[in-house]
């Protein structure tokens, strides 16, 4: 949505060769990337740290989304991870460039920049103008960038220039264990280019904060740190033979090379490639810590990237599995679609974002090649008003030690639903018959819902839903998942939460046609 963890243990090793035996009670420390998956005991957390595993098969889908959360580092490993799990069940991958054939009884998608996805599936029974039943979600989060150039060096320190991305609590980010991940262009033995992801899955930078002996006053002042000065990771000490003897002589490498060669030769070992094939890096700064359950019940998920990935996967695997059966799509008129954009922490307003008519653009087309040769007047405008788009972003929990910052009658809690976002100044989408259609899905499987809106003395945060709605006129509404530490480097929400969104979601792909035509407004 736009707008702190205890001690633990690392092990690394990239020998096959060891093997690495824990006894029961060691289960619940937390590796980057172990040869191992574990299941701690009810009284510790369940840690999702065998990222390379298929998930197990499960009632819940809380295992596959930490699954899902500890292989999407940045916005193009979550965008990958879908395409993936799509292809594996069997969707067929478009792409934008080129004439599509769509049938009923399809199931399709296509990316956009490897960062923003679109999904759908057509119903057998569809005719022309009828609708699209939409889940909107986002891919991005608030992180560190690095910089087109990130080499720099103070103190015989090696280190890397970074940029804020979104609104996030920066001041999370310091002494915790990071690493990089995101995308590289390679060189090719023929001269062509190809763009490849790439995630170092060790610690390899670190925010180190300042000794209190050095800032008295920082716990009754508060940490204030300079984004610009304070905000650099460390990368390593600078060996002998890449100091500099001179301003003069550090002035003409960095017109040569924008990288620190040890962060370059990293990233081609974890790509097995030389450093000279790498043309162009675009990189997050990451947390290594994996996602895991907590709480003295392994009630609640602890993970970064929580907002809004949680949503995204929940809407995704409502998709598939709502059409996984031959027979799921056979008495379906409307089309089921999740649409999933990148920058929506920055204002959407990218190629890959919601402020682009990626979706739209998406819609007409199919309805075009659906029509066949249909002759009639405004068929994609009929479709576009029989559609309806959840825009599903996380939402805001109350806080126990800060219950004051809810308005009273709408203070969200974990565990209890989903959360439907109002706001008078439409900040958030939501309307009272969007709201009561979407609330009658829950209702008739028995699923709970709670109500949010924002004290008139805040400031209200947004989504893509005012957005996608006022784009072409579809009637929407803004939901999400309860959480607490929105923006933080370590999210937590609560896991039964998680399911509700799942079941809530695939239901209104099954039942939202039948609900729709109870209520009648404009006739």
């Amino acid at each position: 949505m736009a707008s702190i963890t205890g001690p633990q243990i690392l092990l690394h090793s990239r020998s096959p060769s060891l093997k690495l035996k824990l006894k029961p009670s060691s289960a619940f420390l937390l590796f980057p990337n172990p040869p191992f998956s574990a299941k701690c005991t009810r009284r510790r957390a369940f840690c999702s740290i065998n990222s390379n595993s298929k998930p197990h098969a499960s009632t819940s889908i809380v295992p596959d989304l930490l699954h899902y959360l500890n292989h999407s580092w940045t916005q193009f490993h979550a965008t990958a991870e879908a395409k993936r799990q799509l292809l594996a069940a069997g969707f067929h991958m478009l792409n934008e460039n080129q004439d599509w054939d769509i049938k009923p009884g399809g199931r399709y998608f296509f990316t956009r920049n490897m960062s923003c996805l679109v999904a759908f599936a057509v119903g057998e029974k569809y005719n022309v103008g009828d609708a699209f039943h939409v889940i909107a979600a986002h891919t991005d989060s608030p992180c560190l960038k690095l910089k087109p150039k990130t080499a720099s060096c103070k103190c015989n320190y090696s280190m890397v220039n970074v940029q804020t991305y979104g609104a996030g609590l920066w001041y999370t980010w310091f002494d915790r264990d990071l690493s990089v991940a995101g995308r590289v262009i390679l060189r090719n033995g023929d001269n062509s280019f190809m763009h490849k992801l790439v995630k170092v899955d060790r610690p390899i930078l670190r925010i180190p904060t300042l000794a209190i002996h050095l800032d008295r006053t920082v716990n009754q002042d508060g940490f204030k740190p300079n984004l610009e000065t304070h905000l650099l990771p460390l990368l390593s000490i600078k060996s002998e033979d890449t100091s500099l003897e001179s301003k003069e002589k550090n002035s003409a490498l960095s017109s040569k090379s924008y990288h620190h060669s040890l962060l370059m030769q990293v990233l081609s070992d974890e790509l097995n490639c030389d450093v000279d094939d790498i043309v162009n890096i675009e990189l997050n700064v990451c947390d290594t810590q994996p996602s895991c359950l907590g709480g003295g019940n392994s009630e609640f998920i602890f993970s970064g990237r929580l907002d809004n990935l949680a949503s995204s996967y929940c809407a995704l695997r409502a998709l598939i599995d709502s059409c996984e059966s031959p027979g799921n799509l056979a008495s379906e008129h409307a089309i089921r679609m999740v649409a999933l954009f990148d920058n929506e922490e920055v204002g959407s307003g990218s190629i890959q974002g919601a402020g682009a008519p990626t979706m739209f653009q998406a819609m007409r087309r199919i309805v075009g090649d659906l029509a066949n040769n249909y002759v009639g007047e405004g068929s994609f405008e009929r479709t576009i008003r029989q559609s309806f788009l959840v825009s599903a972003d996380m939402a805001h929990g109350v806080h126990p030690n800060f219950m004051d910052k809810h308005e009273e009658l709408h203070r969200p809690e974990l565990q209890k639903g989903l959360v439907i976002k109002h706001n008078a100044n439409q900040r958030y989408a939501t309307s009272g018959i969007t709201s009561f259609l979407f609330k009658e899905v829950g209702k008739i499987h028995n699923l709970p819902t709670q109500d949010f809106a924002v004290r008139n003395d805040m400031g209200c945060g947004s989504t893509i839903g005012p957005i996608l709605a006022s784009g072409v006129g579809i009637r929407t509404v803004d939901c999400g998942i309860a959480q607490l530490s929105m923006h933080s480097i370590r999210e937590m929400c609560g896991k039964e939460d998680i399911d509700i969104a799942y079941k809530h979601f695939k239901a209104f792909y099954q039942s939202f046609s039948s609900v729709d035509k109870m209520l009648t407004v404009d006739n």
